[in-house]
């Protein structure tokens, strides 16, 4: 009896060391250890004071701390208000940090009292997580502003980032590292410092009654000539004369080309135009352009393809060397080209051309009505929803939509010869064109919104990658047969079809047309 008494007393104990042990792992688990490792005397932080800034993330990284603050270094601090005060460097809005409520902390910061130094501490941290999300995302939401933006929001763990920026002995390069890298984007901060060295100006709108010539004379241009001079496009005189002399010509020129317009030497309403933005206009242009950059993707990849839609511009870069570049038309103002990022993937030569709905509903449909002999004239062939193929005399207005239109391949094509297809949700892609003309026109917004490209068939001979099989000559042959023809691009090249309307070269500014009418708009949401 007592044997058996001694077993089940030793049980009992072996099962409450079971429970004992079972508790202590799910206290474990619980209590996740904080994220910031504390080497100084810190404060407790009450929770209300995070329910005030009503900010999940700011309580998360609180509570992660044990409720303590964690700001005790003032070198760190520094820094941190350093960087925040030069915020408008990177275009963005030193008061969006609460900069002056920070920097009256700052200098208080010895005498403060407990309360106080848990209110600076967490309002530094949340302005850093505000400073950080728009550093690496923008202030604003493109998939928020524009339908047509198909942009994936550059990830960034908030938290993690503050951390690590707290563990750092080098703050300052860490932040560096979170800045927008590219090229354009460094050329745009460039472009804000230069600008920012310009006098203040007060000029009055310039007009013009007829285009100007060279030996004009013409009022109007004492006034350019100044303008011109403000710019540094013209050297200062001590007087100036109401002639269109040499001298300004060669100036006018060198205007034109940094603002992409026409290079005649004749002055016209596009030039009048783009000499009428103050320093105050442009300044804003450049903050908004830096603006959207923050929205691009950080990494363009290894090797790319990047269109700027208002340059009408194509260029490929391959290890940050520009290898090419080819003219482009993009979508005119009602019809506009996306902004995206994607893959190559395929080259179609000798396409066929499905016609969309909405080139169908406004300029195909129309057309037939006027005359059934544009469907032949135009080589395109109407088929029902059964894939049986409709004359023209047989078309019915009624059941218009629910046809299918298809142009057959060929030189009088609209995609052309060739046509790149990369995976987007807009049935966009580059192409080729029965208009090769178009591409001498200054003013290329022009398509229904996908991209026309110059020599299309070089580019494509470069994404093949394949001198053997895919020579120009080898795709000349292919094309003279008019067979449409699939070929997998191979080359793992990424595709960047951007909208940006300023930056600088060679200390230089240069701008371009808003031909979407963006920018106002976008810096009145930036600034509101």
């Amino acid at each position: 009896m007592s044997k058996l008494f001694l077993i089940l007393l030793l049980c009992i104990v072996i099962s409450c060391k079971k429970e004992e042990l079972k508790s202590e792992v799910v206290l474990e688990k619980e209590a996740s250890p904080p994220l910031v490792q504390r080497k100084d005397k810190s404060i407790k932080i009450d929770s209300a004071l995070l329910i005030s800034f009503d900010n999940k993330i700011l309580t998360d990284f609180y509570k992660s701390t044990e409720y303590r603050t964690v700001w005790q270094s003032e070198e760190k601090r520094l820094l941190i208000l350093e960087v925040l005060l030069k915020s408008d460097e990177e275009g963005l809005n030193p008061e969006d940090y609460k900069v002056k409520a920070l920097s009256d902390f700052e200098k208080k910061s010895a005498t403060l009292d407990s309360l106080a130094l848990a209110k600076y501490d967490v309002l530094l941290t949340s302005s850093l997580q505000k400073y950080i999300s728009h550093l690496t995302n923008g202030t604003l939401n493109p998939r928020k502003l524009y339908k047509n933006w198909d942009l994936k929001e550059n990830h960034i763990d908030l938290n993690k980032t503050v951390v690590e920026l707290l563990n750092s002995d080098s703050l300052i390069y860490k932040i560096e590292q979170l800045k927008p890298n590219h090229i354009v984007y460094k050329r745009l901060k460039k472009a804000l410092k230069l600008i920012q060295t310009f006098p203040a100006e007060n000029f009055k709108n310039l007009k013009i009654a007829k285009k100007i010539t060279p030996n004009d004379t013409n009022p109007s241009i004492i006034d350019i000539k100044k303008r011109l001079i403000y710019w540094k496009d013209l050297q200062p005189k001590d007087s100036l004369t109401p002639v269109y002399d040499e001298e300004t010509v060669l100036a006018i020129k060198k205007f034109q080309v940094r603002h992409g317009l026409a290079t005649d030497e004749i002055i016209r309403e596009a030039t009048i135009a783009s000499l009428n933005f103050s320093k105050l206009q442009r300044i804003h242009q450049i903050i908004i352009n830096l603006e959207r950059w923050k929205w691009y993707p950080k990494e363009m990849g290894k090797e790319y393809i990047i269109i700027n839609i208002p340059d009408y511009r194509l260029t490929l870069v391959k290890d940050r060397d520009t290898l090419r570049t080819h003219k482009v038309i993009v979508g005119r103002s009602k019809r506009k080209t996306p902004i995206l990022s994607s893959k190559l993937t395929q080259v179609v030569f000798n396409p066929t051309w499905t016609v969309p709905p909405t080139i169908l509903r406004e300029d195909v449909i129309p057309a037939i009505l006027k005359s059934r002999s544009y469907l032949t004239n135009s080589n395109i062939t109407i088929y029902d929803s059964n894939g049986n193929i409709i004359s023209p005399y047989e078309w019915q207005l009624s059941q218009a939509k629910s046809y299918r239109y298809i142009q057959s391949p060929g030189t009088f094509n609209s995609l052309g010869m060739v046509k790149i297809i990369f995976p987007n949700r807009f049935s966009v892609y580059l192409h080729d064109t029965n208009h090769r003309d178009y591409f001498n026109k200054i003013d290329r917004s022009l398509s229904s919104g996908c991209v026309r490209v110059d020599n299309p068939l070089e580019l494509t001979e470069y994404l093949l990658n394949d001198p053997v099989n895919w020579n120009i000559e080898k795709i000349t042959t292919i094309l003279q047969n008019e067979r449409t023809k699939f070929v997998k691009i191979k080359k793992d090249v990424s595709f960047h079809l951007l909208y940006w309307t300023a930056w600088s070269e060679n200390n230089k500014l240069i701008f371009r047309d808003d031909i979407y009418n963006l920018d106002a708009n976008l810096y009145n949401k930036l600034r509101n």
